[in-house]
Formats: C-alpha cells, sequence, structure tokens
C-alpha cells in the first residue's frame, strides 16, 4: 500500500509513496486562497489557507491524497482498511459534522500548525458521508505534521484516537500504537558493524558491509515497510542544501518502493508506487517522481496566484525522462 515520512534539514519534507495498481487521473493541485469550500454540513469557507499537493479532481472538488498549506503543515491520508470506523452525522449540536473526504480541506484551509489541528479535532465529528455513488467512503488513517510535531489521527470503533509520531513515518494497518510497539523487536539494529555477542568464543566474525542491520525486514507487508523506512530514516545523513535534503528524503522513500511483479493482487494486476512526493513545506515547493519517470518534477505554489478563485492543475509527468550522454 503507501509509506508516509517527514524529514528535516534546514527545511522540513512532507511526502509520501502512493503504492497501488492503477491511477486515478492525479493532478498536482494548487489550490487559492479564494477558491471557495463547500462543506456538505458547515456551508462554505470562502477565504482559507492556500494548498499545494497530489489531489484527485471531482465535480472541481479537489480529493487530495497528500497536501501542504503555505503555512507549512503538511497532511496525507494513508489506507487503513478494517479498522476505519466513521461515525454517523451529530445532531445535538455537540460536535461539527466534518465529511472524511472533507478533512484535509477543513483542516488544512484553517490551521497553521499542529497545535491548532488538535483543537480543531476536539470538536469535530468525522462523518460517514460519501462523496457521490461513484467516490465511496474512504477508510483512511492520517499523518500531520509541521517542523516541530508530527500526529497520527485514526477514527476507529472506540472513537478518534491522535498519536504523537516521533519517528515521522505512517504506512497501513495494523493501527499506529501496535507499529510503534512493534520497533522494540529491532532495538538491536544499528548502521555499524556488529560485534559477537553470540559466542564469544566461537570466534564469530563479519564477513561483509552492511552487518549491522541485519534482520532488517525487506518484505512489502505495511508492518515491515514501516519498520524498514523508520529506520533508514532515523539513519539518514544529508547535506542542508536543497538539492541534498530532497535527494536523502527520495531515497529514504526509496527503501519502501515496490516493483511491479513483487505484490500480485491477482486478475494479472501488480501494486507499484504510482508515485513518490516530497513537498519542501517551508517554501512551498512540490517534488514528484513517478513510476515511469524518476527524473524528479518541481511545482512551486508560490509561482501561482495564491489570491486568485480558481484550481490550478499540472498533470504528472508519467514517461522516463532520459538523459542520453551520447
Amino acid at each position: 500500500m503507501c509509506t508516509a515520512a517527514v524529514y528535516k534539514t534546514k527545511d522540513f519534507y512532507f511526502g509520501r509513496n502512493l503504492d497501488y495498481e492503477f491511477p486515478y487521473g492525479e493532478e498536482v493541485t494548487v489550490i487559492p486562497r479564494n477558491y471557495p469550500f463547500h462543506f456538505r454540513f458547515l456551508g462554505e469557507m470562502e477565504h482559507h489557507y492556500a494548498m499545494i499537493g497530489m489531489a484527485h479532481i471531482a465535480d472541481n472538488y479537489p480529493l487530495y491524497y497528500d497536501a501542504v498549506n503555505e503555512k507549512g503543515l503538511g497532511m496525507v491520508g494513508l489506507n487503513f482498511v478494517g479498522n476505519a470506523v466513521y461515525g454517523e452525522p451529530v445532531t445535538d449540536g455537540t460536535k461539527e459534522n466534518v465529511a472524511q473526504f472533507e478533512l484535509p480541506l477543513w483542516l488544512l484551509g484553517q490551521c497553521a500548525t499542529v497545535k491548532e489541528v488538535r483543537a480543531l479535532l476536539a470538536k469535530i465529528q468525522i462523518t460517514n458521508t460519501p462523496f457521490n455513488e461513484k467516490y465511496p467512503v474512504s477508510q483512511l488513517h492520517w499523518m500531520i505534521a509541521d517542523r516541530e510535531e508530527t500526529i497520527v489521527v485514526e477514527a476507529v470503533a472506540d472513537g478518534l484516537h491522535i498519536y504523537d509520531n516521533p519517528v515521522g513515518i505512517l504506512t497501513n494497518n495494523p493501527p499506529f500504537d501496535m507499529q510503534m510497539f512493534q520497533l522494540n523487536n529491532y532495538m538491536s539494529l544499528s548502521a555499524k558493524q556488529p560485534e559477537n555477542s553470540f559466542a564469544p568464543e566461537l570466534g564469530l566474525s563479519t564477513y561483509s558491509r552492511g552487518m549491522g542491520a541485519m534482520g532488517l525486514p525487506g518484505d512489502l507487508s505495511s508492518s515491515s515497510r514501516f519498520v524498514r523506512a523508520a529506520f533508514v530514516k532515523q539513519h539518514s545523513v544529508s547535506g542542508e542544501s536543497e538539492a541534498e535534503s530532497v535527494s536523502q528524503f527520495f531515497h529514504i522513500l526509496g527503501a519502501v518502493d515496490q516493483p511491479r511483479g513483487c505484490c500480485d493482487v491477482g486478475e494479472g494486476k501488480y501494486e507499484i508506487t504510482i508515485y513518490t512526493s516530497c513537498c519542501n513545506a517551508s517554501k512551498g515547493i512540490y517534488y514528484y517522481t513517478t513510476y515511469e519517470n524518476h527524473q524528479i518534477t518541481a511545482v512551486d505554489m508560490h509561482r501561482v496566484d495564491l489570491d486568485g478563485e480558481q484550481l490550478v492543475t499540472y498533470e504528472v509527468v508519467t514517461g522516463e525522462q532520459i538523459n542520453r550522454a551520447n
């Protein structure tokens, strides 16, 4: 399925792998401050923060997969099938009803920080209202982050859970607290070569480089991807420049990239990493690659009229771009 990550150098970076067997016609989408949002229960929001991200546009409504607003707050939704439970609309006035698909626009439109997100989430009911008959309610959980903190939001059978996320990684099932707990099983892993603590009298020795991470899971399950991405991210080293930071971010998510053929979903279809995104949330620059195009493409939200009233979209570049040296 999918993996999301945050990374900090001089700037703050936020992005994800979208893993699936086919695309939905997604586009890099910039929403300017004066593009009106129409909410099912809460009326219209005429003015809000501008944002950029990857979205599928349905009936002029941007259904964001991941997005960052102009204040540097990022949000990404990942499949959480079998665990996500959204409520019926509240009628007694104790909560504000926000449909599940509206949550990115509701939060990113008016929150500048995770602290503000926490306060807003305490006031709302995430409802099981579908977008339309064609798009039923997606079962998702979300990672939301600014430069200072990262949280995971999960609506489950016993209510809404908000977890601090110190590793800055999210995949799919199981719930986040269980994902974090399993890291205890890998606490002995290191980027350094191991010493023989098994039986010193046996004279055991390392026989290649890279043995410090021996036992790091390599399969494509969401639990294994969580551990692998967390290990790679925690040990990542790069310079402070934009090029070095962006390059390192793509390498972090490249550690859990899904090649065609390794995840068979039946009927001759295979799950692949359709795109990888990396947004410089500090500067509002959205970088991405696709499965067929490893050349990084960049879209700068600040080169768009952010006081406009119309969506600005950029078709995703999918064909492989090869630099031929001769």
